[in-house]
């Protein structure tokens, strides 16, 4: 659709957050294909691929220093290009959604994966972060990337999952220990109990299909 725009995603959620499920079209997955959005990547699956890095936190850190700049200015004239600048990144916002969910969705046809997607409500709630973070992910949007995620593997007779996200991050998907040290940092993820190193989001996103893969089985 023009300007990456997708129609909301509606009617599809059954089941505790499971999609498909009874409907007509939708193939039974071989196996599913976890999600992770996050700040330092919009998005991980746990094949590995990572989705929107660093070139879009450049873009984003120069937005945030214009809108800064024009906030602080405060005329009139200012204030519409503000405006005009908020509209601009919602766009842009949307575009990289639609890439990113239609690239995440062909994936998994592909592969005959359903998609396991954490639940994103309240994800501003719950996420404690960093100053510069918060404006990331207040910037970002996370919900609408997941409607576009949810359209399109309805349209595209996939099988998606919503999962709770509690404690993906911090359980080890190799041994399932869960504990605060495993992640010394935000991109490394240790398991003090078993020994195993990965990607921290990597490690998350394994956490996610595996749960996807649990959830799909009980119905």
């Amino acid at each position: 659709m023009p300007g990456g725009e997708e129609p909301g995603h509606r009617g599809v959620h059954v089941r505790r957050g499971v999609a498909g499920v009874g409907r007509p079209g939708v193939e039974e997955p071989n196996g599913f294909l976890g999600v992770d959005v996050g700040i330092a990547n919009i998005a991980t699956t746990n094949d590995g691929t990572r989705h929107a890095g660093k070139g879009l936190n450049r873009v984003r850190h120069r937005n945030q220093r214009l809108r800064a700049k024009l906030q602080r200015v405060g005329t009139k004239s200012a204030k519409r290009l503000l405006k005009a600048r908020r509209r601009k990144e919602a766009r842009f916002a949307a575009d990289t959604n639609h890439r990113i969910a239609k690239q995440i969705v062909t994936e998994a046809e592909r592969a005959g994966r359903g998609i396991a997607l954490e639940n994103l409500t309240g994800i501003r709630d719950r996420v404690r972060l960093r100053r510069p973070q918060r404006v990331t992910l207040h910037w970002w949007a996370f919900h609408q990337l997941g409607q576009y995620i949810a359209y399109k593997a309805t349209r595209a007779g996939v099988a998606l999952v919503h999962v709770d996200p509690a404690y993906t991050s911090q359980g080890c998907s190799a041994c399932g220990h869960i504990a605060k040290a495993n992640r010394p940092n935000q991109s490394t993820f240790r398991c003090t109990s078993c020994g195993f190193a990965e990607h921290a989001d990597v490690n998350a996103v394994r956490n996610i299909a595996g749960r996807g893969h649990a959830d799909w089985g009980r119905w």
